[in-house]
């Protein structure tokens, strides 16, 4: 909590690095994946218990009474009948049991669920995966609406010293007062660009905190940080995907489940045969607890469910169908990396090209600008070309500015896809 009272300070500004390292201590997402592995690995456990060593000890007491009951076809028994007399009844008993053999059940249901840990621990890391990208991704959504508004603020004052201009050449009488008019109304519209403006930003904010698990106030800045290059962005897909395939934790959790779902079909095959266990054994009873008799025992048990009409059989049938559907959607989630990584790969070349494009053109829209007000200040050009003029340099920045987020998030994007964090 500490932690996360500094990073949403007033006046604090946050870095892509806090934002992500929060993410990883706060994130919601995060926290139920880590306790989704815990429990997964606590099953795990579960299905390794029957294998071990079974002790049980039982006790008993009863006050009970002690007539004699005849059985139908039996030699009766002397002794009284019907008396309401009641004596104590003292019994203890400690049962040790080992399973020695069962064709594999019990053995494979405990991998099938080691692997299942497995796979949920891969999954957890996937998720850790997504919510560094959607961190990433929302910061710099946040840092390119910050850039957009230090755009409008640039054009409310350009637009604020043209009008200060057109005043000026007005009451001079160089200009007509239609030209006054088109310049309030233009600077009226870059303060409607400029609140708005301000407005997306601290909406983007709220969605960072979101994306970083914080619940807290929006009132920090964005560190204007850069996203630096991915080693091996220009690297051929085939490199790529190598590496992808071997590091994304969707595949291994997919593999580990198809592995699991093997050994859960042979766990149940293992259930057409018996099992054995030896059984050790040792029972006291009697009247009070100074008169008690014992007993002991030592043996094997052998049980066998013969047939329990097709259940096993079923049950068979079930496992191998999961394991046809696992396999199923291992072959589709490598499609879908392969997507990732292409669509990532090309976005980043894009966005590279874009930003120099973009780059050059709000240079040439500046440069544009400053020729339009010399023009107009020499009464040579109109008030509609240093109007375009304007409107030219802020979409100009703007698309800078999309086009560098653009980049950014493609850069994201293809950590995630190769599996990197």
């Amino acid at each position: 909590m500490a932690l996360v009272a500094a990073l949403l300070a007033a006046a604090r500004i946050v870095t892509l690095e806090e934002a992500v390292q929060t993410a990883r201590e706060r994130q919601p997402q995060l926290r139920q994946a880590r306790a989704s592995t815990a429990a997964a690995e606590a099953r795990s456990g579960q299905a390794f218990a029957p294998l071990l060593p079974q002790l049980s000890a039982t006790a008993g007491y009863q006050r009970t009474t002690a007539n004699a009951i005849d059985s139908p076809g039996a030699a009766s028994i002397p002794g009284r009948s019907g008396s309401l007399d009641t004596f104590n009844s003292w019994s203890d008993s400690l049962a040790l049991s080992q399973l020695i053999f069962d064709f594999g059940a019990g053995t494979n249901r405990w991998r099938a669920a080691k692997a299942r840990a497995e796979a949920q621990g891969a999954t957890e890391r996937a998720t850790a995966l997504a919510v560094d990208f959607n961190v990433r991704s929302a910061f710099f959504d946040a840092r390119a609406n910050k850039a957009l508004v230090e755009v409008a603020r640039e054009n409310l004052n350009n637009q604020l010293k043209h009008l200060e201009q057109t005043q000026g050449m007005v009451e001079a009488g160089t200009r007509a007062e239609i030209d006054l008019i088109q310049s309030r109304t233009d600077t009226a519209n870059a303060r409607v660009q400029l609140i708005n403006a301000e407005n997306t930003y601290q909406t983007s904010k709220i969605t960072l905190n979101s994306a970083m698990g914080v619940l807290g106030p929006s009132d920090y800045d964005i560190a204007d940080a850069q996203m630096a290059p991915v080693g091996g962005e220009e690297a051929s897909i085939e490199t790529l995907l190598e590496e992808a395939y071997k590091a994304r934790p969707e595949i291994q959790a997919l593999e580990d489940q198809v592995r699991a779902d093997q050994l859960t079909v042979r766990s149940v095959e293992g259930l057409y045969g018996p099992s054995l266990s030896a059984v050790v054994g040792f029972r006291q009873a009697g009247p009070s607890v100074d008169r008690l008799g014992w007993n002991a025992a030592a043996g094997l048990s052998l049980s066998w469910s013969i047939f329990q009409g097709g259940l096993t059989r079923a049950q068979v049938s079930e496992a191998e169908a999961n394991v046809m559907g696992t396999v199923a959607q291992l072959d589709l989630q490598r499609q879908q990396v392969r997507a990732d990584v292409d669509g990532a790969r090309l976005a980043v070349r894009a966005g590279r090209e874009s930003l120099g494009a973009t780059q050059e053109a709000l240079l040439n829209a500046r440069e544009r600008l400053r020729l339009a007000e010399e023009r107009y200040q020499v009464g040579v050009g109109s008030a509609i070309e240093l109007g375009d003029a304007q409107v030219a340099l802020t979409q100009a920045a703007a698309q800078a500015v999309q086009a560098d987020n653009r980049l950014a998030t493609a850069r994201a994007q293809l950590l995630r896809a190769v599996g990197r964090q």
